[in-house]
């Protein structure tokens, strides 16, 4: 099949702290995801801080969109996870006010954070993508574990941190994980479950990073997994072969460009017995908590955090049309 093009993306290298400005570290928000975007943000905060950035943080859901268009900012690096934040929403807020931002756009950031919409596009460009249907009744489940079969998962189409999703290996449970998947106001996904290795590749800055292979004792890699547990393992790079690993890194920023993303973000995967690589979705606001995953991989590639979070905030600097990027907006204290 053939792959969506893979698009180029330049890195605006940027040598000295004030030429940022002042940048506000945006982090909480109202969305489920709440606590994690507040443990994201407080670990970029600090990493740009010690780096010698103005930085500053900033709850929209303590402080409004008026107030922060009067504060004098001159870039934002988006910690916000879920809805409101990872969804096109900010993007196009901050866009409106001519302030730049980091990670993708308003329409790769909407597209990726609805799974119905991302996986459509997948399928569209010859990506290898599971089987699912739409979601929107307890009809509609039952109709698609009739084609699907068991195990099967569902999950809303626009939630972020598996908030909201099951694994259903029987029919006794449908109805509940049903009810869960759609209990968010918005239609859910029901889609094939593919069992065996949990993959998941970051890119930054047009690069494929090192993969990563997940192990965890739970059903799923879920929440708890994600955040809390310290069961879960985590193998980098998560492959055995070069070959399989250029694979990953070669799906990754095709899916990355068939919805349009750009700056940062991971694309997580599961490969069955065939060992044949499935893109479940991209997450263009990825965790940076102590037990996220794009950390982990940067420091594969020798990368720590604190650069990992300076070469983010670079993306911060807007594209323009000859493939360079640029950012011509006045910054205080810019060289």
């Amino acid at each position: 099949m053939k792959h969506a093009e893979m698009t180029t993306e330049t890195r605006h290298r940027i040598r000295h702290a004030r030429d940022f400005g002042r940048v506000a570290v945006m982090l909480g928000g109202q969305s489920s995801e709440r606590d994690v975007s507040l443990d994201t943000g407080s670990a970029v905060l600090d990493a740009l801080k010690n780096a010698g950035v103005d930085a500053h943080a900033w709850d929209p859901a303590e402080r409004s969109m008026a107030e922060f268009a009067a504060a004098g900012f001159h870039r934002v690096w988006i910690a916000l996870h879920g809805p409101g934040g990872e969804d096109g929403a900010l993007q196009g807020a901050l866009q409106w006010l001519d302030t730049p931002y980091t990670g993708s756009g308003v329409m790769a950031s909407s597209l990726a954070m609805d799974k119905i919409r991302s996986k459509q596009l997948f399928r569209a460009a010859g990506l290898p993508t599971p089987d699912y249907h739409v979601i929107h009744s307890r009809s509609d489940a039952a109709l698609a574990l009739e084609q699907l079969g068991l195990p099967l998962i569902l999950k809303p189409a626009g939630q972020g941190s598996s908030v909201g999703m099951s694994k259903v290996f029987e029919l006794a449970d449908l109805e509940k994980a049903c009810d869960l998947a759609l209990g968010f106001d918005e239609p859910a996904i029901a889609e094939q479950c593919v069992v065996g290795d949990e993959m998941t590749v970051a890119v930054l800055q047009g690069e494929a990073l090192s993969s990563i292979r997940i192990e965890t004792p739970r059903v799923f890699y879920d929440y708890r997994a994600k955040y809390e547990s310290d069961r879960t393992e985590y193998y980098c790079p998560g492959t055995s072969s070069a070959g399989d690993e250029q694979h990953y890194k070669d799906l990754s920023l095709a899916a990355f460009a068939a919805l349009g993303c750009s700056g940062w973000g991971r694309v997580d995967f599961m490969a069955g017995a065939d060992g044949e690589p499935q893109i479940l979705e991209v997450n263009t606001v990825p965790g940076m908590t102590s037990h996220s995953l794009v950390p982990i991989a940067a420091k594969q590639d020798g990368m720590d955090f604190a650069e990992l979070c300076w070469r983010i905030l670079e993306t911060s600097f807007a594209k323009v049309s000859d493939g360079v990027v640029a950012d011509t907006r006045e910054v205080a204290n810019g060289a």
